[in-house]
Order: C-alpha cells, then structure tokens, then sequence
C-alpha cells in the first residue's frame, strides 16, 4: 500500500511540476515577446505600425495550428456573426470586382431582398453610393477596394441608401432610392419534388434555425406527395453543430445520443441528445455528400448513418472532425478556436487531418486508411474513423476540364451572361431552359477575342517535367522528344472551347437562369445533368436495393 502510494504521489508530482514548467515558459516567452516590441518601438528606426504588425504576429501564431482557430479584430466581427447566423443588414446583393471598369459591380442579388425588389440587376456598375462616387480601385488591393463598398453599402435596418449604376448596354446612369432591411440568408434556398413521389431538400449552410426551414420544407412536399427524400448536402461546408443535431432528430427517436464532444478542459466536453419528437421516422432518405461536404454536414450523415436511418451517397467527405468555440478578447476583438473534437453514435470521430503533427516543409498529415479504426452502425455495418464519411453508395459526379474552374469566375463569362440578359426579356422554365448552338458560337467567339487566360494542367506538368529532365542530365537527350510534347500542347482556347461544349453549355444555361429565377432556378436547371442525383432518384425507386443497404427486413 506504501509503495502505491509513493508512486501515486511522484506521478503526480511530475504532473504538478510539468504544468508549472509550461506556465513559466508561457510567461518567459510573452514577456520576451513584450519587450521585444517595447525595444523595437523605443529605437528602431521607422515607426512601428502597431495594429499591422501584431495582427500578422498573431496570424502567424495561429497559422502553425489550424485552418479553423482565426483572429477576428472588432472591424472584422460582424463577418463572423454572418457566417454563424447567415443575418445581415444591407442591399441583400453580393458584390464583385470587374477588372475591365476598375469598380464593384453587383455580382449577384438575392431574390426578394431590397436590390432585386428596386430593379437592381447583376451586372450593374456601382457609380455613386448616398451622393458619393464611387471611384475606381486605381492602386488599392481588391480586397481593400470591394471591403470598402460593401461597408458603405450595409447599415442598419431600415434606413435608406441612394444607389446610381451605370447598367450594361444603356447610356444614362440609374438612380435607385430603397430602403436597407435586415438580410437572411437561405439556409434551404431551394426544394421541391423531383418526381411524382420523391421530394428534395438543398440545404446550403448550417445557420441558426436552418432545422426549422428543413422540417417545413419536408412538411409542405409530404402535402405534396413526397414519399420518399433526397437531402442535399454537397458542397456544405458545415456551421453550428446543433442545428445538425436538431436536423438529425427530425428523422431519429427522442433521447438519441447524436453528438459527443471532447477537448482537454471541462467545458469543452459535452453531448448532445435528440429533444423532440421526430417529424418522420418512416420515409426513406437518401443524403447526397461530397469532398466539400464538412463540419456539421459530417454530424449530419454520418450520424444519420451511424443509425442506420438513411442511406449516403456520393463522394468521401472533407473530414473536419473539430469544434470551434469563440472567445471574446479586449477592445471587441474575437478568437474562434478549436477546443475539442466531436463523435457521432457510433464512438467515430470523422477528423481527417491531424494538424499537430507537420512534415518539415509544413504539410499536413492525412491519416492514411490503413491506420483507421473500424466501428459499426447500430444494426452491425461496418464503418470507420479518420477520413470523413465514406457513403454507403459511391457515385462520382462527372469530372469537370480545368478550363470551367477559370471560366467560372473571369469576367468575360459574367459579362456575357449579363449581355444575353439584356438581349433577352424572358427565357423557358428553369428546368427546361438550354442555349442554342448559335448562343454557344457567340460566346465562343467573344472569348476568343478576349484577352481570357486560364493555366492548363498539361503545360504545368511539362515545365516540370523540363526541370527533373535538366536536373538528371536528360534535357539534351530528351529535348526533341521534349520540344514535340510541348508543341502539340500548345494553347488552343477555340479547340478546347469546341471539346468542352456540352459541359460550358451547361454552366452557361445555369448561370444564365440565376439571372432570371435566382438561386432557384440555378439548381432546377443542373437537375437533367446531375448524375448524382439520377443515382439518389433511381436508389429510391428500388426499395429493396435501399433496405438491403441499411440491412433493413
């Protein structure tokens, strides 16, 4: 009993002691850091820029943690309680920089908010905000530029802004009185029935009281036959945790352990049970994930797939498997930081990579397959930590030339769909609109003329290949060879424009409806190419198949 108990008090003397180590180092190195600064302030040559200099001293800390544990300064705060509410007050447009006019343009306006309901389209030129030009961005960054329009356009509900634009294709500018309003963004911006009897539900972001607008949406397209579900959650990445569990419950029983999370204080552990009663615990639900899938859309699926109440399908997902609380610091300042890890019913946690553990040149570690764990769902299939959520069904979504990745955000593929909207008063329903071939040509042939660049991935690897074929001694010897390759690849944007088509017609034909029916239209018209969902729609229609998976009788 005696030798128990010198044991016991040298373990935990080693702990004392090892915690007192840590806290005089943390002090030691701050006041070094403190009078460092001090010194470099009393007698360095040029004046120090305070705010800027410990900003990016702070950034830099932060940087060898996570990608999730941020600094937010006071002017910055707001932008956070947007991510985590989705509220805002303003216009209810997101706005853009336009390198050909130098200025913000408004990018894209959400339908029914203030900018839509005034008649303010995409494409508009901001010329003048409450009796103040707007100049051109001249020599600031972008982000400098477009912050600072996007400041002078937000304010508090219910006061009135003055906009002058300049509109595309028209020569007198245009004024535009309207009232600001308190902005919410959609959590469910679209839903509705992809066939006569299979409802589905686009859930873009885990905002507040995006759990409410989910039951609602399954309760109007239930009234509307929906007797089976797709919820959508590609692309979603994540937001607060307990609006995946509230969403989770809408499926599984009241009193279901849903969520666990671990850190290293008290506070940071903590579990989350399912509260009501459910909506529906009968209908068949497919989830639709993907790569980008993350964070609380991993709660979500992979709790759902842990209890075997609905079926995944798509592609791997992101694998972020922590939690991030925010922390008030002095004069407004906020730190959003990473305090725990969380685990869904099955004891599994989802975190993909482990950021505490660096190669030399800073890459971050991927747990690799081979070192997961395996865990079973409640009715025995087998699954595992460490890597996201692997979906019951895989389905690969068509892959996509690097060319549409450029396209997507340049200038002249906005510009055109602006010019075709002014061109055109209307077009057909979303989920039947398509562009011509003779659309298709002038766009091509406007691109052409343009001054549009993109990098091609084979021109890259070449380079490279140039510089290990220099490196090994081969670049003589290889160097006809070298210098055919790189011929054939040289660029040829009209022959790629011509290989593409159908995939560019595509991204055109939905950019093209946001124009006219918004965020809507935009998904109704991707549905006839969406390969994933065809494989949700078609699971479905099989109710063996589906059972069959969840080991369902």
């Amino acid at each position: 009993m005696k030798f128990k108990f010198i044991i016991f008090f040298l373990l935990f003397t080693t702990a004392v002691m090892g915690q007192t180590n840590h806290n005089f180092e943390v002090s030691k190195n701050l006041e070094i850091f403190n009078s460092i600064y001090k010194t470099l302030d009393l007698y360095y040559v040029d004046s120090l820029q305070a705010e800027k200099q410990i900003d990016e001293a702070i950034n830099y800390l932060l940087d060898g943690l996570d990608p999730y544990t941020e600094y937010f300064p006071e002017k910055e705060t707001r932008d956070l309680e947007t991510m985590t509410t989705g509220k805002y007050a303003g216009i209810g447009a997101r706005i853009s920089y336009n390198k050909a006019k130098d200025r913000c343009i408004i990018n894209d306006p959400y339908e029914n908010m203030p900018a839509v309901n005034a008649g303010i389209r995409a494409g508009d030129i901001i010329m003048s905000i409450d009796g103040k030009d707007v100049n051109v961005k001249g020599s600031q960054t972008i982000e400098d530029y477009t912050s600072s329009v996007s400041n002078r356009l937000r304010g508090d509900p219910n006061t009135q802004i003055t906009l002058i634009i300049q509109r595309p294709g028209e020569k007198d500018l245009k004024t535009f009185k309207f009232t600001r309003a308190a902005i919410q963004l959609p959590a469910v911006p679209y839903y509705g029935m992809v066939t006569d009897s299979i409802g589905f539900i686009f859930l873009s972001t885990f905002t507040k009281d995006c759990a409410q607008n989910v039951q609602q949406a399954l309760h109007e397209l239930k009234q509307k036959g929906a007797r089976s579900l797709i919820l959508d959650i590609r692309n979603n990445g994540g937001g607060l945790a307990i609006e995946a569990v509230n969403i989770v419950n809408l499926f599984v029983p009241k009193g279901k352990l849903i969520l666990q999370m671990k850190g290293k204080t008290k506070s940071a552990n903590s579990s989350y049970f399912t509260r009501r009663e459910p909506e529906d615990l009968q209908i068949p639900l497919v989830v639709l994930v993907n790569g980008q899938s993350a964070s609380a859309s991993e709660i979500t699926c992979g709790a759902l797939q842990d209890l075997d109440r609905a079926v995944i399908l798509g592609q791997r997902t992101f694998g972020k498997g922590l939690v991030q609380q925010p922390h008030e610091l002095p004069y407004g300042g906020l730190l959003k930081l990473t305090t725990s890890h969380y685990y869904i019913p099955s004891g599994r946690c989802i975190q993909a990579l482990d950021y505490s553990h660096r190669s030399q040149d800073g890459e971050v570690y991927r747990t690799p397959d081979s070192l997961t764990h395996v865990f079973h769902t409640v009715a025995g299939r087998k699954v595992r930590d460490g890597g996201g959520i692997t979906p019951d069904v895989i389905s690969k979504a068509d892959s996509l030339p690097h060319l549409l990745a450029y396209l997507r955000i340049s200038d002249q593929f906005f510009d055109f769909v602006t010019q075709y909207r002014i061109h055109h008063t209307s077009i057909a329903p979303a989920a039947e609109f398509s562009i011509t071939d003779q659309d298709y040509q002038a766009f091509k042939d406007s691109l052409v003329k343009s001054d549009f660049t993109y990098d091609r991935q084979t021109y890259k690897a070449l380079q490279e290949l140039k510089k290990i074929a220099h490196f090994e001694g081969y670049d003589k010897t290889a160097a006809p060879e070298i210098a055919a390759l790189e011929k054939k690849l040289q660029h040829n944007l009209s022959g790629d424009l011509d290989t593409w088509e159908k995939e560019i017609k595509q991204l055109l034909n939905k950019e093209i409806c946001n124009r006219y029916y918004y965020q809507k239209g935009m998904i109704e018209n991707g549905f006839k190419t969406d390969s994933v969902l065809h494989d949700a729609i078609s699971l479905l229609r099989h109710p063996a198949e589906y059972n069959k998976l969840l080991k369902k009788k």
